[in-house]
């Protein structure tokens, strides 16, 4: 091949290596909503994924540029290439989302880096060979800064997205908005709250975890339609703020509260942040409009103790509240309990699992019976509810999915549950994540509590283990039930070697995410 030729095959090279790494950290980026501070502090945090042998490959072009052209483009051809090989992203659990907003992300980068490969075919051999190699190191300061390039076309697009959706909001006077919000259960109360008022009303809720500003907006914008009577608005938030933002857009008449507890303390910081940020939804409320908030959380009786909004409030729970649920029996088959509001008592029956799944369908049959369903009509739905997939799913073989759950309130729900069963009792978790500071102390409570609960104690992640094992320990679990692996599948190969009992129970609790 002539030098030009391989001079030609180096630079495509040196594009695929970028494209392979690039689309590694752009997903990175999503994971933490495209937020520049969020960013960098993940790119803090995880060092050892931006300076690596295999990231710092391309390096070697720097000495190579030395050689004769054509071994030069040969040689850096072949690096690139093993760079491009050595970086492809493995599965991820959630997977890059190829959304408007990254590829116009992905237009940017790859443009911009498109034409300074233009630019290097035109110097010499040495420089170009040079350049190139400067060029394919830090793809992660790349997506970074061409995050931040976009940020204010991102954010006009944004605006004018918001923009529709309250024209569209603003055309059904009648619709009826309800926003709920907690640390925790607020996706699962959404969809148990969904099905018990369809029973009666035509309900459009915001599909799986859409619960930021964006998502709210698209879920508007896509799926909004003018025979819906109710909206729920799922409402998330990692930064104080993030609540009165949704709440400004869609102007709730109600908000249901499921919780408040330590919870993305990376982000919030304190715990009164936490609280002042959940309870934006209900300062938010109209006087005619009414809050429906866990009476069994002590943060939220805390916080309306000391500060009641301007609506109505009513309270729900398994201990306290004006609508309170009351555990009957619980079996693998799920559990019945009775529901008392207003001195009228009904029996129910549900599939679900755990005393927090109770808790919250109190909440979502307060909610309904507000609304005007009586609670005769709302056994049939409760009783056919299915429990959110990767949130206390009990599956055929045996396994409790709860990998969505990531939350300590949640854990101790779920290793409550992983009791309650008369089998072989398996614990393969990461314990908790995104706690900040807060992060050893309370996995190292978890793994206590976690003691008396379960046989065999499978801890996933080098990082969270110690906590977890220490509190293990402490409270007398035997050490040689306990194992530490690197990875689920580590785990899942020792779960398989275990003595194998009758029956076993595994309980897969929470899930590291690909950004941790």
């Amino acid at each position: 091949m002539t030098e030009t030729t391989l001079k030609i095959v180096m630079l495509v090279c040196a594009a695929a290596s970028f494209v392979v790494q690039s689309l590694y950290f752009v997903h990175m980026l999503q994971l933490n909503s495209y937020r520049g501070e969020r960013y960098r502090r993940w790119c803090k945090e995880n060092d050892s994924r931006l300076v690596n042998l295999r990231i710092l490959l391309p390096a070697l072009l720097l000495p190579i540029m030395y050689l004769p052209t054509v071994w030069c483009y040969t040689a850096s051809a072949a690096v690139l290439v093993l760079t491009t090989l050595l970086n492809i992203p493995k599965k991820a659990k959630k997977p890059l989302v190829f959304t408007a907003r990254v590829k116009r992300l992905l237009a940017v980068l790859y443009g911009l880096y498109a034409a300074l490969l233009v630019g290097c075919f035109f110097l010499s051999p040495l420089r170009c060979t040079g350049f190139v190699a400067i060029l394919s190191l830090l793809p992660w300061l790349w997506v970074g800064l061409v995050n931040a390039l976009v940020a204010p076309m991102e954010k006009a697009i944004s605006n004018r997205y918001v923009r529709d959706a309250r024209r569209r909001l603003e055309a059904m006077p009648e619709l009826t908005v309800i926003g709920i919000t907690g640390s925790y259960g607020k996706t699962s109360t959404k969809n148990f709250l969904h099905a018990l008022l369809s029973v009666k009303y035509n309900v459009l809720m915001t599909p799986e975890s859409y619960n930021t500003t964006m998502g709210v907006v698209r879920t508007i914008r896509e799926r909004m339609k003018p025979s819906h009577e109710i909206f729920l608005a799922e409402m998330g938030a990692k930064n104080v703020g993030d609540i009165r933002e949704i709440c400004e857009l869609v102007s709730p008449q109600y908000g249901v509260i499921t919780s408040v507890g330590e919870q993305h303390l990376e982000t919030f910081g304190t715990l009164e942040n936490i609280v002042r940020t959940k309870f934006e939804l209900a300062d938010s409320l109209p006087q005619e409009g009414c809050l429906f908030a866990n009476a069994d959380n002590e943060n939220i009786v805390n916080r309306l103790s000391n500060a009641s909004p301007a609506c109505p409030v009513t309270t729900y729970g398994l201990h306290n509240g004006e609508c309170v649920a009351t555990i009957q029996s619980v079996s693998t088959a799920g559990c019945s309990f009775t529901v008392t509001v207003n001195g009228e008592t009904q029996a129910f029956t549900t599939k679900l699992l755990g005393a927090h799944n109770i808790q919250n369908l109190a909440g979502c049959i307060a909610v309904a019976y507000h609304l005007g369903i009586p609670l005769s009509e709302l056994v049939y739905p409760v009783r056919m509810l299915r429990p959110v997939e990767h949130r206390l799913q009990l599956l055929p073989n045996g396994f409790i999915d709860d990998a969505y759950n990531s939350n300590p309130a949640g854990f101790r729900s779920a290793l409550d549950t992983l009791c309650s069963f008369d089998a072989q009792r398996v614990l393969v978790t990461p314990g908790m994540v995104e706690l900040g500071e807060r992060m050893a102390p309370l996995n190292r409570e978890l793994g206590e509590y976690a003691a008396t609960r379960c046989d065999f104690a499978i801890l996933v992640g080098e990082r969270q283990a110690p906590p977890l094992k220490e509190g293990l320990l402490a409270g007398g679990f035997p050490e040689e039930r306990l194992f530490v692996v690197k990875t689920l599948q580590e785990g899942l190969a020792v779960l398989n070697q275990l003595p194998r009992a009758e029956r076993r129970i595994v309980l897969l609790e929470n899930d590291l995410p690909d950004n941790f």
